[in-house]
């Protein structure tokens, strides 16, 4: 059980990774970003790319696919996004073009990189085991749950303590005011789009890194964990994502532990139905009507 209990938060802290890039750019901007999972593949393949070629170090390799996401997170508001901004479906059109936009990066990585899993260098990283009171742990989990948890502490402290994070804020509760007070609003969304697909990047990597291969379908696959996710922790809420995606892994792992693999699958969209039922805004979710 406290085997199962420690795969668990490891499984949720990628979850909670790959969420809270959805949730960042709902909860400030209202828009549904399903490009994300395919951003998150994309990470995953630039990490085996960088590794391969240039044989950067995890250390390295970490900035370094953040970087390439935050560029693809700038491109994505800048190609499906700012178009159609003042359009009276905006968010709707919005939300077609994104999955335009994620269509054409998986079609391209897949020129790029064909269909056939793509893996990371053979000893790319140290292959160590580490016991503790029963518990079995590799090396690359416990980089993987501190990594996560570095990013998604660091994005909450950015959110409420830097000016940045006041603009977002701003922007989140009223888009109009915060233009009337100067805050550049353009930046601001730029700026929430880079950061949502750097953190999704880097997800993919450290997933990719976890499994030992990335393929095309890496985003599919955490997709729809991702929306019961941030619908269970709260729409808009970071600290509501973060628990979910914990929450969902530790639900996910007792499954296995307790009846059957098969029935992984259930226990996201399970959880959420009763989330749904019993506290319709989420665990941590607040959301206001806001003016426009």
């Amino acid at each position: 059980m406290l085997q199962q209990l420690a795969n668990g938060v490891f499984a949720g802290s990628i979850y909670a990774l790959f969420a809270i890039g959805f949730t960042l750019v709902f909860g400030i901007l209202r828009q549904l970003n399903l490009a994300h999972p395919a951003i998150f593949t994309g990470g995953a393949f630039v990490g085996i790319e960088l590794a391969t070629r240039l044989g950067l170090p995890l250390w390295a390799l970490v900035p370094a696919v953040a970087a390439v996401g935050a560029l693809a997170g700038v491109l994505l508001e800048r190609v499906a996004f700012r178009p159609l901004a003042g359009r009276d479906d905006e968010h709707f059109a919005g939300l077609i073009s994104s999955v335009a936009f994620g269509g054409i990066l998986i079609a391209a990585l897949q020129a790029r990189y064909g269909t056939e899993p793509r893996s990371f260098p053979s000893g790319y990283f140290p292959n160590r085991l580490f016991e503790f009171g029963g518990i079995s742990v590799t090396l690359m989990q416990l980089v993987t749950l501190g990594l996560a948890l570095v990013l998604m502490l660091g994005l909450a402290w950015l959110v409420s303590s830097t000016p940045m994070g006041r603009a977002m804020r701003a922007v989140a509760e009223n888009p109009r005011a915060a233009k009337v007070l100067g805050v550049n609003a353009g930046l601001v969304t730029s700026g929430t789009y880079a950061l949502s697909s750097a953190l999704g990047t880097v997800a993919g990597a450290l997933l990719a890194l976890n499994l030992g291969q990335a393929d095309r379908d890496l985003g599919a696959s955490i997709e729809l964990i991702g929306f019961a996710v941030i619908i269970v922790g709260g729409l808009g809420s970071l600290w509501g994502a973060m628990a979910a995606g914990l929450i969902l892994g530790i639900a996910e792992a007792m499954t296995v532990s307790y009846f059957d693999s098969t029935w992984k699958g259930l226990v996201p969209f399970a959880l959420l139905f009763v989330i749904l039922v019993l506290r319709p805004r989420g665990l941590f979710g607040a959301v206001k009507v806001r003016e426009v």
